[in-house]
């Protein structure tokens, strides 16, 4: 179970009172002004203004509140998160590091796809060496070809948000920023979980959003992965991990691409163009709007211009 503790004045400690009203228990241990139960973390707030939490959630719980307020036992976490925040790019690509990236937020057709792969300092060389770059400056083509070798090298981990589901999220006022948030933390997730018992000695996001913004889009996660993460512009330029990742899921990418294609009977092109205008009016005319759901982000201005276009052909 994990422990947090933070240290809280008589103000902050009644309005955690406050906050956590609904979760209040009546079995208070000695010397606590009030305990508080949730699924994944207890709160025990004392007399002396030390505030306990204690479960799978308790880091994230208590950085809702630990600002100013950090407890002795603490400071150490802190002074370390603080150097590794301030290493230089060139120290970071030389650590044994996750990156992570996205694809297709800006396509019509297809799912966005997260990556996230893990490289040691050892294999650095070694995956520089199969000309890993950002997979925008990289074709289709050579993508196919160098990706297979990637992924049996280095461990990685991918996850899909199908269009059925972007266009759920979307639907109920999710921003995109928040859906590649969900994604780049569940998809790190899943990969550290893989590669326990090692430790990465950072974890570099291609950078969407600034690093405050992107945790408070994850606030209502169960489980944040948050130590050593870095939010950087061009990360694929600092380390050979985050170019690795972009690779991947540029190929997971294709290849889901493809598999729509088979399932709607169309060649469905990558982009936002005139040309997905066109493939998304023949779609309408053959399948009717509703095959769209399921490839297509709806939002995108490409579904009117499509509409426009199977009603005057």
């Amino acid at each position: 179970m994990s422990n947090y503790v933070i240290h809280a004045d008589q103000k902050l400690l009644a309005t955690l009172r406050a906050y956590y009203k609904d979760a209040l228990s009546d079995r208070l241990p000695a010397g606590a002004l009030f305990a508080a139960k949730r699924p994944d973390v207890t709160i025990t707030a004392y007399r002396s203004g030390k505030v306990l939490f204690q479960g799978k959630a308790a880091e994230q719980e208590a950085a809702k509140w630990m600002e100013n307020h950090t407890a002795p036992e603490n400071k150490q976490k802190d002074q370390n998160r603080a150097k590794t925040t301030a290493l230089s790019e060139q120290e970071l690509g030389s650590l044994s590091a996750i990156g992570s990236d996205e694809v297709g937020t800006g396509d019509y057709f297809g799912p966005i796809v997260v990556a996230a792969a893990y490289v040691d300092r050892g294999h650095l060389d070694r995956i520089a060496a199969l000309g890993v770059k950002d997979s925008k400056q990289l074709n289709d083509e050579t993508i196919t070809r160098i990706a297979p070798t990637i992924m049996e090298t280095v461990p990685y981990a991918v996850t899909v948000l199908t269009n059925a589901e972007y266009n759920r999220w979307q639907q109920s006022g999710m921003p995109q920023t928040k859906m590649k948030a969900l994604l780049h933390n569940r998809t790190l997730a899943k990969l550290i979980d893989d590669i326990a018992p090692i430790e990465p000695e950072a974890i570099i996001i291609d950078q969407f959003l600034e690093r405050n913004s992107y945790f408070r889009y994850l606030e209502d996660e169960t489980r944040i992965v948050r130590e050593r993460v870095h939010c950087l512009p061009k990360a694929e330029g600092v380390h050979v991990a985050v170019a690795a990742a972009s690779i991947i899921a540029r190929y997971m990418f294709l290849a889901e691409m493809d598999k729509l294609s088979r399932t709607v009977g169309l060649p469905l092109p990558k982009g936002a163009g005139a040309i997905v205008d066109e493939a998304a009016a023949q779609l309408i005319r053959q399948q009717g709007v509703g095959a769209l759901e399921t490839c297509a982000k709806l939002h995108f201005a490409n579904t009117k211009k499509a509409l426009d276009i199977a009603k005057h052909s």
